[in-house]
């Protein structure tokens, strides 16, 4: 943790940022009204995220402290900061000296009426991020632990920064921030003349730099308390209210928290502006910083919001709205609203209501499966002639795990133990960190037999307890893939390839890396390294070639040699290989054999593994059960990777 001293350093104005307009918007909304609960920057590095950030905090009203007032505090929270450093913890020195619980207040403490500032936010662990949105929604911190219950104020402006190309948040942690801005370096000349110009000039003199933007800051400061001030007389009405809700149903997001956020953005925008009221333009704005990342559910999906669509739905609810006014005018008071999802009449009706039935007739496209390829001499399809069919029905899929427990990077798949896990319970022995409760509490025993009737509490190196705590890690998944032409036939790769979609899904909100090999011809391709993007996987996935031999021994070589890679980078990492085949090895002369001897020796690299058998048809020849003998892992068919189909959870073996 890092706190500006009550007397700030100076820093790199805000005044003077060049460009980055939306993402200085959003900072200074939220700082007129906290409770829009924060602002997410997303964006690729070196596009000043972090120097807006941290020149917002000059711009904030002084806080009052204890009769007296201090300038705003910026707090920046580290990737690996623990629990107890957040949100607080026992005061071991008030234990130690009085022998009383008392509570040590965290950087959530330290950053009331300030600004708590998370860079790499998508790195933190997730119940980290869980935490600090809460207070950042809520404005206080409820306490319940190691018999201490405590509360206490904790009204910031949350600021979150990430680099995509690093990974994502689940959509779950998206929808929590209030505001999101993707920003970007500009791709025009002048403006990047100018952002060098600048930085130069600030960096040859910081202080006169500072001074020439003073009285531009100051101005600024002033219209944030000003619109703070005005903030509660701002009026929002119906038809505006209608409006936001309208808009917020025709992009169709998740929850109420998008109207909410939209409403209170809006009516900051106004309090900014110096207006009474909201307005129509008070609303778009709103919702270009609300909406963009509440419509992104999934990594699969295009981040932003198309301006065209913002517009159309924006007419729509102004139409909605002047409607309303007219019926208000006519009637004296509202209608009731006899449909109020505004279905039609066979709109969204399943068969059950009459509505046409799902894959009816209607529905249907030409059956052109052709007959399936065969694996002789000359058969298959070659790799050029045949694009990969689309992926079937996804589904959300059953939780693969490493086997044991491991000490890997945060994460959401297999167990693990780490030093910023839940502590469980507490050890004689080292641990991660110093569980207190246990030290105290063993010290305590032992006081009469000290001697001990006042004063400090007596601690012997015995009564030191240690902290074991358990968390889940992430992993990195390597998932081959078997793209020959036994597995070409459209109804078979179809669903082999929703089933990896959806283990991609899967593994994007379990904060795992993942690697993509196919495997065809004469050769297993890398066509992803290991990568937190698992977007990108989809779309080498999706421009997958397929036909040709299957030559399954490369693969699990490939798949060997990517993961003893990632070992010497990461070696904390574990790997579980997940291969997805009918098992016909057919690549090279003796090619069954071969993939036998290469599984062998992946698994005798200790690696866990799980083969996902995509074999259909009335005759079984049973050869992917046989490969995940010797790959000492688990095995599964692809009709029950499902986890609404099987319970339970699948662990490889070891």
């Amino acid at each position: 943790m890092r706190s500006e001293e009550d007397r700030p350093v100076a820093g790199f104005p805000f005044s003077a940022v060049v460009g980055q307009d939306q993402l200085r918007l959003a900072l200074i909304l939220c700082a007129v009204h906290p409770g829009i609960g924060g602002v997410l920057v997303r964006g690729e590095k070196g596009t000043a995220k972090s120097t807006v950030v941290r020149a917002l905090t000059a711009l904030l009203p002084a806080v009052d402290d204890a009769g007296t007032t201090r300038p705003a505090r910026l707090v920046e929270l580290p990737v690996g900061a623990t629990e107890d450093r957040v949100i607080g913890s026992i005061d071991l020195e008030k234990v130690l000296r009085d022998g009383e619980r008392a509570f040590q207040p965290g950087l959530l403490a330290a950053a009331h009426q300030g600004v708590l500032y998370v860079d790499e936010v998508n790195l933190l662990h997730d119940h980290l991020v869980d935490v600090l949105l809460d207070a950042a929604a809520m404005g206080r911190v409820h306490i319940e632990r190691d018999g201490i219950s405590h509360s206490h104020p904790a009204k910031f402006v949350l600021v979150g920064t990430m680099n995509p190309e690093e990974g994502e948040l689940r959509p779950q942690l998206l929808d929590r921030f209030g505001l999101a801005v993707d920003v970007a370096a500009s791709r025009d000349v002048d403006v990047r003349m100018e952002v060098v110009r600048r930085r130069l000039d600030y960096e040859r003199d910081p202080e006169a730099f500072v001074a020439r933007y003073e009285s531009a800051d100051e101005e600024l400061a002033a219209e944030i308390l000003t619109a703070r001030e005005k903030l509660d007389s701002v009026e929002l009405s119906n038809r505006e209210l209608r409006r936001i809700a309208s808009l917020c149903a025709s992009f169709d997001v998740d929850g109420m928290r998008a109207d909410l956020v939209l409403a209170r953005t809006a009516t900051a925008h106004a309090a900014w502006r110096g207006d009474s009221e909201v307005t129509a333009e008070d609303v778009r704005v709103a919702a270009e910083l609300t909406l963009p990342h509440r419509r992104r559910r999934d990594p699969f999906d295009e981040p932003g919001l198309d301006q065209q669509q913002l517009d159309d739905a924006l007419e729509q609810a102004d139409q909605d709205a002047q409607s309303q006014v007219e019926d208000d005018a006519r009637d004296g008071e509202p209608e009731p609203l006899e449909n109020p999802e505004g279905r039609g009449p066979d709109e969204d009706r399943g068969p059950e209501d009459g509505g046409p039935e799902e894959g009816g007739p209607e529905d249907e496209g030409p059956d052109d499966d052709g007959p399936e390829d065969p694996d002789g001499p000359g058969g298959g399809v070659r790799a050029t002639d045949r694009p990969s069919a689309p992926p079937a029905g996804e589904f959300k899929a059953k939780l693969l795990e490493v086997p044991g427990v491991g000490e890997g990077a945060p994460g959401r798949r297999s167990r693990s133990m780490s030093s910023r896990g839940r502590v469980v319970r507490s050890t004689r022995e080292r641990g991660h960190g110093l569980h207190l409760t246990s030290t105290v509490f063993a010290a305590a025993e032992s006081q009469v037999a000290r001697g001990r009737t006042a004063g400090r509490l007596r601690l012997a190196p015995a009564d030191l307890r240690g902290a074991i705590r358990e968390g889940r890690e992430g992993n990195l998944i390597v998932f081959v893939v078997d793209a020959s032409g036994s597995m070409a036939a459209r109804d078979r790769l179809s669903a082999a390839t929703g089933a990896v979609v959806s283990l991609l899904r899967d593994a994007y909100q379990r904060r795992d890396k993942v690697a993509v090999i196919t495997v065809r011809g004469r050769e297993a391709e890398l066509v992803l390294p290991p990568t937190s993007s698992v977007d990108i996987a989809v779309r080498r996935l999706q421009s997958m070639r397929t036909g040709g031999k299957s030559p399954l021994a490369e693969g699990f070589l490939r798949a060997r040699e990517v993961v003893l890679r990632e070992r010497l980078r990461d070696p904390q990492r574990r790997a579980l290989v997940v291969t997805l085949t009918d098992g016909r090895a057919t690549g090279g002369k003796d090619a069954l054999h071969r993939a036998r001897v290469a599984a062998h020796l992946l698994a005798d690299a200790s690696v866990a593994s799980i083969v996902v058998d995509c074999e259909t048809g009335l005759v079984r020849l049973g050869l992917a059960a046989e490969l995940a003998r010797e790959l000492r892992g688990g095995y599964v068919r692809l009709a029950e990777l499902s986890a609404q189909q099987v319970a339970g959870v699948v662990r490889a073996a070891a």
